[in-house]
């Protein structure tokens, strides 16, 4: 079940001592949300339960985030990231995300385990900043080659600031 709901501009705020917590499988369909993912993103646990994760993909995050996450995660490294995701009603909330590989007994990914919480607002207002360069350098390149120019774009700009992406993102 994709999500094809049109944004809207209503923000959801989490609460300072809130936290999204979910897990998934390999191929990202949720396998467990708490309470909170399922306040936040509209949906009941059941239609939550075995959906593809981008169920709550907003149209302002760049495919080269995600292309970033999946590949630091098949690395079998955890990655951070600010995230704007979308409620099934249209409104928008913020997260700062810690994604986490799941390993099996023998060292093997077997899922993911995504904890997020209420980012600061300056951050939030830098990577508004910057996925909007990355989506406007998406739209240039065209589909076949957007997330390799959006990634392209912010390892410029992190060579810029002499940052790690992961530096970079804690830093915020």
């Amino acid at each position: 079940m994709k999500n094809k709901t049109t944004p809207s501009q209503h923000e959801l705020l989490m609460r300072e001592d809130d936290f999204i917590v979910s897990k998934t499988d390999l191929k990202g369909r949720i396998s467990y949300c708490n309470r909170i993912f399922i306040e936040f993103s509209g949906y009941s646990e059941q239609e939550l339960l075995g959906a593809q994760h981008n169920i709550i993909r907003h149209p302002d995050m760049p495919r080269g985030v995600f292309k970033f996450l999946w590949d630091t995660l098949g690395q079998q490294t955890e990655c951070f990231a600010y995230v704007k995701n979308m409620s099934r009603d249209g409104s928008f909330y913020w997260v700062m995300a810690n994604v986490t590989p799941s390993l099996d007994a023998q060292g093997k990914a077997e899922g993911y385990f995504s904890v997020r919480r209420k980012p600061g607002r300056s951050a939030v207002s830098t990577m508004t900043e910057v996925y909007q360069l990355m989506l406007a350098e998406e739209r240039r390149a065209g589909p076949k080659d957007a997330c390799d120019a959006s990634i392209a774009l912010l390892t410029g700009l992190l060579n810029q600031k002499g940052a790690s992406y992961e530096s970079f993102i804690l830093s915020l």
